[in-house]
């Protein structure tokens, strides 16, 4: 499958992307297709040919939430955002530790109630 997506160029702390098309299975790094653009964070500029990024998008290619963002921010095309990242949840495991520590509560038992008197005691209503 093939993917746009973005690849990391720059120094240390001065990052810029370039837009590429490459097989989902390569490494960000690593080769790819072809160079659809470029994206300067810093100076917030998006150079990408929209006719190639259509043309791929044509023939399979997926594009990455984030290059999609990108392309919606900056009214390339007009597409719905996605959702670039979840924030992270820890799950909630309560320790044996803590269940030790807790103290016991008995439940009250229940008392059992009475029942009312059998229908045979109540008097019939007679009908006329």
């Amino acid at each position: 499958m093939l993917i746009v997506r973005l690849q990391r160029i720059g120094k240390r702390g001065q990052a810029y992307f370039r837009v590429i098309v490459t097989e989902h299975t390569k490494k960000p790094k690593g080769e790819y297709l072809e160079l659809l653009g470029t994206y300067n964070p810093h100076e917030k500029v998006l150079k990408v040919k929209k006719d190639r990024i259509e043309y791929w998008v044509s023939k399979g290619a997926q594009t990455s939430a984030t290059v999609n963002n990108l392309l919606v921010n900056y009214k390339i095309w007009d597409k719905e955002k996605v959702q670039s990242w979840r924030p992270k949840v820890k799950p909630k495991v309560e320790t044996p530790v803590a269940k030790a520590a807790a103290p016991k509560v008995e439940e009250p038992k229940e008392e059992p109630k009475e029942e009312p008197a059998p229908a045979e005691a109540q008097p019939e209503a007679v009908a006329s």
